[in-house]
C-alpha cells in the first residue's frame, strides 16, 4: 500500500479532531474529483512500520477523536488497509473511532470487505457525483453519498 500524505488535526473528514491517511490509488476516477493526485497506485510513499508509528503517535494525542482513511480509495488497497486497521485496533481498541471514505456502496462493501467494516465505525460511501454536488452537506461532497454507522447499519447522513 502507498499513501500520499497524513493530515493531523483534521476537522473536515469526520467528527472531532482526527488524523487522516490519504491512501494512493483509486479506480473510480470521479468526474471533477478534488483529489486526482491520489488516483495512481504508484504515486506517493510506501506505507511501512516506520510510517505507522508516526501515524499512531499522532492519533495517540489526547485531543484526537479518531482516524480517517481517505484517498484515492482505501478499499482499492484492501489488504494493506485490513492490516493497518488490525494494528490500529490492537493499539487503540475502541478508544478512537475509524471513518473510511470510499466510492463503493455500503452494500458492495458488506459483500467484499466485511473484515474491514468490522474494524471500522463509519463508512462514507458512494462515488462523488458532480451533478449532485452540495457544499452544505456534512462530510461528503454530493447528495448521493451516505454516512453509514457500521455498528447499526443506519444511514446517519441527515443527523450530521
Amino acid at each position: 500500500m502507498k499513501y500520499e500524505s497524513i493530515t493531523s488535526s483534521d476537522v473536515n473528514n469526520g467528527l472531532g479532531c482526527r488524523v487522516t491517511l490519504w491512501v494512493s490509488g483509486c479506480t473510480h476516477h470521479c468526474k471533477q474529483c478534488h483529489n486526482r493526485k491520489t488516483w495512481s497506485f504508484s504515486s506517493g510513499k510506501a506505507y511501512n512500520g516506520k510510517v505507522e508509528e508516526v501515524l499512531f503517535n499522532e492519533i495517540d494525542k489526547p485531543y484526537i477523536k479518531g482516524f480517517t482513511l481517505s484517498g484515492g480509495d482505501p478499499l482499492d488497497s484492501p489488504d494493506g488497509v485490513l492490516e493497518l486497521l488490525q494494528h490500529f485496533r490492537e493499539r487503540f481498541g475502541n478508544t478512537k473511532d475509524v471513518w473510511i471514505y470510499t466510492g463503493y456502496t455500503y452494500e458492495y462493501c458488506k459483500d467484499h470487505f466485511p473484515e474491514i467494516l468490522e474494524l471500522s465505525d463509519i463508512l462514507v460511501d458512494g462515488m462523488y457525483d458532480c451533478t449532485k454536488r452540495d457544499i452544505s452537506l456534512a462530510f461528503r461532497g454530493s447528495s448521493n453519498q451516505r454516512i453509514i454507522n457500521l455498528k447499526t447499519g443506519e444511514d446517519i447522513s441527515s443527523k450530521l
